[in-house]
């Protein structure tokens, strides 16, 4: 059992130095001081670790044999000093987000950008997932925090901060130009032919809910995994497309795609960034997050 690892920081030090007074000058401490820490070293080990020589000390056998042990773990602790202390200044590091496309896309990407000029040894792993997935991932701690959507279930332990609104809108294209300008009731929707997410994804859970509490029950045409595939689909006509806005802004704008108007507002929802209270974040991390949270729109 080691008894006083500051006797093995001074052995290291002479054995280094090759002397006393060399030791005591570099541990900052009197020479009495290394003579009493050497001393007590060799008595807890039943034998003499140096002898004298005209300009200094010199290990014995046993002192050779201690020092090639106790230099690889000293310089690995000071290796591992250095390396915290390069997380600490930003210098390496590794950050671990989830976030799915839609908030990647429309939030995340610019402040990676940013913090990537700024500090570009820090490694940046992004898990692409949903919401339901990414609040997983974080409860687990395989990520430091993530990029959802609304709604999700808030659960004790998670620190959740809104960042930005979103819009869900249906959008059609030239095959349902009928529709364009017209005040239509909900009800419709179960006329007509819809493109939606996947269930898994919070953006389809909340349109589900919203119509089935206005009395809408709807059965898609098509279930895709991405809203980008969704406009695709709506741009050829082939449904009515279930998206956040930011999507379809592009095409709203050129005019070739249109959004449908009902007389009941969708509700607004929101990106947030969420992260544990229970896990500590790493600094690379936590510098990241403040960055995303210190300009909320909401």
């Amino acid at each position: 059992m080691i008894t006083n690892l500051e006797s093995y920081k001074v052995f290291y030090y002479v054995a280094k130095a090759g002397s006393v007074t060399g030791a005591a000058k570099a541990l900052s401490i009197s020479q009495p001081a290394v003579s009493q820490a050497i001393r007590q070293l060799e008595n807890h080990l039943g034998t003499e670790l140096f002898y004298r020589v005209s300009r200094g000390v010199k290990l014995t056998r046993e002192g050779q044999l201690l020092f090639s042990y106790v230099e690889k773990g000293y310089e690995q602790i000071a290796l591992g000093q250095e390396k915290v202390l390069q997380l600490k200044n930003m210098e390496s590091g590794e950050i671990r987000i989830g976030a799915s496309d839609m908030t990647l896309q429309y939030f995340l990407l610019p402040y990676l950008e940013k913090f990537h000029e700024k500090y570009p040894d820090i490694k940046v792993v992004v898990t692409n997932a949903p919401t339901p997935e990414t609040l997983a991932l974080l409860e687990t701690g395989r990520i430091d925090f993530g990029v959802v959507s609304t709604p999700f279930g808030e659960e004790a332990g998670l620190e959740i901060l809104p960042v930005r609104e979103i819009e869900d809108i249906f959008v059609a294209g030239r095959r349902f130009i009928a529709y364009k300008n017209k005040t239509l009731d909900l009800q419709e929707l179960e006329t007509l032919p819809l493109i939606c997410l996947d269930k898994n994804t919070s953006t389809r859970t909340c349109m589900d809910e919203y119509l089935e509490k206005n009395g809408v029950f709807v059965q898609p045409e098509f279930e895709l995994a991405t809203s980008d595939m969704i406009v695709q689909f709506a741009l050829r006509s082939l449904g009515v497309g279930s998206v956040v806005r930011d999507f379809a802004q592009d095409y709203l704008e050129e005019g070739v795609l249109f959004e449908l108007r009902f007389n009941r507002i969708i509700p607004k929802r929101q990106f947030c960034v969420v992260r544990s209270t229970k896990i500590p974040m790493p600094v690379a991390a936590d510098r990241l997050w403040k960055d995303v949270t210190k300009g909320t729109e909401v």
